[in-house]
């Protein structure tokens, strides 16, 4: 009973902390664009990272980070990720080192003011159309070949199962075969106690973690859904043990 009704006092306060900080970045990320790609993803996530670094401390999240030694200089990555919460994203976008963009569901770029932002650092995807899963396919590619980062949840929406892992969808792993670019697993811990999925109105300040895996090269395998499976094997085992 306690914890529920601290569970909703810090929901109050982290939405306040999470508005007020985002109205002093909204202008500085609106006026990124009129910059040119990727100069205006560069200056969006610049700007993220200092609004996060603000945010995170006021709403009582720590963050670590381990594995950002596996990114190497002058290469870029897909990275995909494990998605157990909404905090993921805001976790993630500044926590890749270097400029990346996130594949995202249309819907939350139609929220006001936030949904500005959202825009601007993502491939926005509309599940129900075909042309948009077409469209954003394309955009990705068009990402990697600006020399971004391309963050992809490879489960496609939040894991509200018992399990470590949802089943992986082939996008991420066709992407890699058809680009040739690496992909550098990344485990999620922490964010999903944070906002449980079973919980309405519901934040718990904690530490969130993000542990960046060894690159895994797409030549290695015969087809993308075997890279697929070892992939997600990889990713299972990983969060099954704590770390």
């Amino acid at each position: 009973m306690v914890k529920n009704i601290l569970g909703r006092v810090f929901t109050v306060w982290g939405g306040l902390m999470f508005i007020a900080t985002m109205l002093i970045f909204i202008v500085p990320i609106w006026a990124t664009g009129f910059f040119p790609e990727p100069k205006r993803t560069e200056w969006v996530i610049k700007l993220c990272r200092a609004w996060m670094f603000l945010f995170f401390p006021l709403a009582g999240i720590r963050v670590k980070i381990s594995g950002k030694e596996k990114f190497k200089k002058g290469e870029n990555y897909i990275v995909v990720c494990n998605h157990n919460s909404l905090m993921d994203v805001p976790l993630t976008c500044p926590g890749i080192p270097g400029t990346n963009k996130t594949i995202a569901k249309i819907e939350m770029s139609r929220v006001p003011l936030f949904g500005l932002i959202y825009k601007r650092g993502s491939v926005l995807l509309d599940r129900s159309s075909e042309h948009s899963r077409k469209q954003s396919y394309g955009q990705m590619k068009e990402v990697l070949e600006w020399g971004m980062h391309m963050c992809i949840y490879p489960e496609g929406t939040r894991n509200k199962t018992n399990d470590p892992l949802k089943s992986f969808h082939d996008g991420a792993f066709r992407l890699s075969f058809d680009t040739g670019k690496k992909i550098i697993p990344c485990v999620i811990r922490g964010t999903g106690k944070m906002l449980p999925h079973d919980k309405s109105f519901f934040f718990w300040p904690g530490k969130a973690s993000m542990q960046f895996l060894e690159p895994v090269d797409p030549t290695s395998f015969e087809n993308p859904r075997e890279m697929k499976e070892h992939i997600f094997q990889l990713m299972w085992k990983t969060l099954a043990t704590n770390h």
